[in-house]
Formats: C-alpha cells, sequence, structure tokens
C-alpha cells in the first residue's frame, strides 16, 4: 500500500504542472477495453477472420462514442470508417522439393532443416528451378549515399545470390552502417527486395544468431508458413521468385566444396573492395506448387478534421491484429489473446481519439490508424502507406504504438531502434515536465526499427517512430521494469497467455498517453515540419517532396 502510495505521489508531483493543459486518461477505460479486445470470444483478432468483424464493430462503436469521424475510404462521397486491405495469401502445398548439386552428386535438402524457403510472392503458382547457378553477394547491398555496392555490375538473371544477414559493419562495430546498430540495408526484407530489383531468380540469405539477433526456431517458424503481401500491381519487381534462408553450416559447407573459405570471403564482404563470387560446380534445384488467393482485410480510421490546415495530417498508429487461432499451448488454449500486443496500443488509440475529440480542434487533422495484418509482416500499414487516404508529403508526422505497458508508471521511455529525427527530438522535450527521460534501444542491432509499422511510414520519408514504454519503473526502478519485460517475453509473447490481468493498474500507460498527446497535439497544433538527420537513409525521400510542404 505505500508502495502505490509513493507512486501515485510521484506521479502526481511530476505531471500536476501539466494538469490543466493536458487530458487525464482513464484508467477504467483502458483496462476496460484491452479486457474486451483480447477476450476469447475476439479469437485472437484474426485479419480475415470472424475475429476481424468482431474487431472492427467493437473499435467504430468506440471511435464514434469518443467523438471522431471516420476518416477511411470514400464511398458516395463519403469517408467509411474502414480502408479496404487487400492481401496476397500463398502457401507452398506439400512438402517442397529442394536439392543441392555439388558437381556430380545432389543432395536432398530438408524444407526446415538446413533450408527455409518462403512460398512464393512474386505471383508464381509453382516453382520449377533446375540447376540454378549460385552467387556470394557479400552482404547484398548498393548504397549510393555510402560509396557502397556489393554487386558490382554482376548479372543475376537465372541465378540465386547468395547473402550474409546484417550489415557489413556488425561483425567489428565500426564502419558507415551505424556500428552495431542495424540499417535498413541490414534487414533480410531490403535484401529479397535488391535481388528482385536485379533480376536474381531467388536470393538466401545465410543464417547466424548473433547479427540475426534471433535463433533458427524462430526462422523456420516464420518462414515456412503461410505467407501474406500486400497487392502489388508488379510484386515481382520487389520479390524474387525463390526467398528464403539457410543455415550456418550449409553455407560453410557450400564455401569449402567451391574451394572458398568462408570466414574470409566474410571479411572481404565487410570492406568496399568486395566482389560477387560464383560457388563454381554448385547449383540449386527447388520444385513446388503454390496455393495463390487473395483474401480483404481492413485497417480502421477515425478522424479530427484540423480548423486550419484540414489538408495537413498528424497520425497516431496501432495494430488491431494478432495470431488468431493456432497451435494449443501446455494447457490446451487456442487461442492468442495479444492483451499487450496489441490490445493496448489499439485502447491507446481509442481514447487518444476520445481527448483529441473533445479538445478545442487542432489546427492539423489528426488520423487515428487502426492497421490490420502487422503480424504478417506490416501489411496494414504497408498498405496504406503504398495507398495513403491522406497525402504522405503533408502528413507531418507518424506515432506508433506497439505493445504498451499496462503496469504502473516509469521515469523513461524509449522507441524501436534508435532513429535520428526532429519528431524524437521533440519527444525528448515533451517529456521533461513530466519527469521522463529517453533511453535508447539497447539492441539496435536486433533492427527493431524496421519490424513495427512506423517502419512502412519511414522508408518513405515520412518522420515517423514507434514508442515504447519506458523501464525504470517508479515502483521497483530498472530490475522491476526489466523483470517484468523479460517474463513477458519469456512466458507471454506471441503465446496465448497473452491475456488481460486484474492487476494491471494501466497508471503507467496513462501517464504514456498524457506524452503521446502532447507531442501529438504540439505537432498539430503548429507549422512545424519534423525531418530526419542529414545522414538518414530516410532524408532523401522526404526532401524529394518537399516543395509539397510549401
Amino acid at each position: 500500500m505505500k508502495r502505490l502510495l509513493l507512486s501515485a505521489l510521484i506521479m502526481s508531483a511530476c505531471c500536476g504542472a501539466l494538469a490543466n493543459e493536458t487530458p487525464k486518461f482513464s484508467t477504467e477505460r483502458l483496462s476496460a477495453e484491452v479486457k474486451t479486445l483480447s477476450s476469447d470470444a475476439f479469437e485472437g483478432r484474426g485479419p480475415a477472420t470472424p475475429g476481424e468483424r468482431k474487431t472492427i464493430d467493437y473499435v467504430v462503436a468506440q471511435m464514434k462514442a469518443a467523438g471522431l469521424q471516420p476518416g477511411g475510404d470514400l464511398k458516395h462521397g463519403k469517408r467509411t470508417w474502414t480502408q479496404a486491405v487487400p492481401l496476397l495469401r500463398t502457401e507452398i502445398i506439400d512438402m517442397p522439393k529442394l536439392g543441392l548439386n555439388l558437381g556430380n552428386r545432389h543432395e536432398a535438402l530438408t524444407q526446415g532443416e538446413q533450408i527455409a524457403v518462403r512460398s512464393p510472392m512474386d505471383g508464381s503458382t509453382s516453382v520449377a528451378i533446375a540447376d540454378a547457378p549460385l552467387v556470394f553477394v557479400g552482404y547484398g547491398v548498393k548504397a549510393p549515399e555510402r560509396h557502397w555496392d556489393d554487386f558490382k555490375g554482376i548479372d543475376l538473371h537465372g541465378k540465386i545470390a547468395v547473402a550474409l544477414v546484417n550489415d557489413p559493419d556488425f561483425e567489428t562495430g565500426k564502419g558507415d552502417f551505424g556500428g552495431k546498430a542495424m540499417t535498413y540495408y541490414g534487414r533480410w526484407t531490403y535484401k529479397y527486395e535488391e535481388a528482385a530489383r536485379r533480376g536474381a531468380l531467388g536470393l538466401l540469405v545465410i543464417h547466424e544468431t548473433a547479427p540475426a539477433s534471433y535463433g533458427w526456431a524462430t526462422v523456420k517458424n516464420s518462414n515456412i508458413n503461410t505467407m501474406f503481401d500486400i497487392v502489388r500491381a508488379d510484386p515481382s519487381s520487389v520479390h524474387p521468385q525463390l526467398e528464403g534462408w539457410i543455415q550456418h553450416d550449409l553455407a560453410v559447407q557450400m564455401f569449402k566444396h567451391a574451394g572458398l573459405d568462408f570466414d574470409k570471403l566474410k571479411q572481404q564482404a565487410q570492406t568496399r573492395a568486395f566482389r560477387p563470387v560464383l560457388l563454381k560446380g554448385e547449383s540449386l534445384s527447388a520444385s513446388f506448387k503454390v496455393d495463390k488467393s487473395v483474401i480483404t482485410s481492413h485497417n480502421i480510421v477515425g478522424r479530427v478534421i484540423g480548423s486550419k490546415h484540414p489538408d495537413q495530417t498528424v497520425i497516431y498508429s496501432a495494430h488491431w491484429d494478432h495470431l488468431g487461432v493456432g497451435q494449443p499451448d501446455a494447457r490446451g488454449d487456442r487461442i492468442y489473446n495479444g492483451a499487450v500486443d496489441n490490445a493496448t496500443g489499439t485502447a491507446a488509440l481509442i481514447e487518444l481519439g476520445r481527448a483529441f475529440a473533445h479538445a478545442p480542434r487542432p489546427q492539423r487533422s489528426v488520423v487515428f490508424l487502426n492497421v490490420t495484418a502487422e503480424e504478417k509482416g506490416l501489411l496494414g500499414s504497408e498498405y496504406y502507406a503504398a495507398n495513403p487516404l491522406y497525402p504522405l508529403a503533408t502528413t507531418a508526422g507518424v506515432l506508433n504504438m506497439d505493445a504498451l505497458d499496462p503496469h504502473g508508471p516509469a521515469r523513461n521511455f524509449t522507441i524501436s531502434g534508435n532513429a535520428k529525427l526532429g519528431l524524437l527530438d521533440d519527444l525528448i522535450a515533451d517529456a521533461k515536465p513530466y519527469g521522463m527521460v529517453y533511453t535508447a534501444d539497447p539492441k539496435p542491432e536486433a533492427g527493431h526499427f524496421f519490424r513495427s509499422d512506423h517502419f512502412s511510414f519511414a522508408k518513405r520519408g515520412v518522420p515517423a517512430i514507434s514508442f515504447g514504454s519506458g523501464n525504470d519503473w517508479v515502483d521497483g526502478g530498472i530490475k522491476a521494469g526489466k523483470a517484468a519485460e523479460d517474463e513477458y517475453v519469456a512466458r507471454h509473447y506471441h503465446q496465448p497467455s497473452d491475456e488481460w490481468q486484474a492487476s494491471w493498474s494501466f497508471t503507467g500507460m496513462a501517464r504514456d498517453l498524457q506524452l503521446l498527446y502532447t507531442a501529438g497535439s504540439q505537432l498539430a497544433n503548429s507549422d512545424q515540419w519534423p525531418d530526419w538527420s542529414k545522414d538518414s537513409e530516410f532524408r532523401a525521400a522526404r526532401d524529394a517532396s518537399a516543395a509539397e510542404r510549401k
């Protein structure tokens, strides 16, 4: 009881000066919304399932009650509450036939063991690759602003590229790619896209636990299941036919058979002088059929229309989906409820919408974007960013919320990754009156910046961050915060046990929302256009649309 009183006193002291300026957020409403959204009745909120329909109906009803206006697709000249998101669904039929040809010897590869091949998203309904040559392309990076090109003009048509995971300077921690911090060039998604741009038949990423930041089990579970992508006019422009991973030991064996030293070539790949290397006498074969279909999911969109600049936009975002109904846990529970991930973000979105709807109208419009299919690869946000309801050039910033902490208040906050941009500077300044400080992502090499919905906007130049609750708890300090985080990751993250708890106070989340409201309100009531740092890989995309903001 004394500790709860101490928490309340500290929270009151640090926030009292702002009480007249910032709305209070109801912990009771936050708790009730998370409890409802993560109940078994919503069946884990899987896209294109009955759980999606229940989620849409509930969130729309809450947004209406909060006083928001619909901000989705236009129908008969009026905005609706949703944006339709067509998704390509692909799945390999039966077990694929995969083989490595080493000279005169053929070695069969087992899906999920030595290799993990994804179901194609380039539009193929079958794959029949016979003896495709293999080419090692280092880290598979072409970064003109860093004067870096791993390809050196090699023709990859009809060939399978083989690439290392992460960036060229991950091993040493020094270089042109952020040291240990991962850049977008280190993400496997970029490597596939670059291979497609170069006409490669496929690309295989060599798995190593440290630079990937996860083990082979994660690779297997994430890549041999049903795949989803947004429906694209030209899917082969961003997806080669064959996308997959191979085990490190298999890569070493392949290099050795070709008379190459894996470790030495890896060191060469960490320099600008690296040139692609053909694995002589080796090729890959793959044969399988693909089940392909298009499903339609939905983003949910609420809006407060700006009083002075309605055509300029500030976006708050969060994903509503989770994993739906899946494999049972030890208790036989098959519903992946997703209370923290991300019923908390959806509840936050509703309550931020309520706060803006009951405040004086902001000068700029504020959009509350509840996206689908984050768990399938950020697809709802990717679809919105590729098909924006409101122009990206005049979107001032995006504040994303993913898996907020439902416990007590913390002295700090964080974001996914260590991006440098004005939007973060504003958030840091706004946090000081609340007694909160910014703590950088402790594992930037894991590439968290590229694994949440804000990234769909960031890669198109829009200033965007994903807010994270702090771990230095007012009641218990870093020890308590880290213990709770570790316990969640180990026992509840992406498991059926991510369920609402009656013990959650939501007081920390309520204060996080005050900070997020302050940052968004100031941006929505200003002429400010936050930007990326000059050395950011996203600066050029933002600068390209500068004329539209004058």
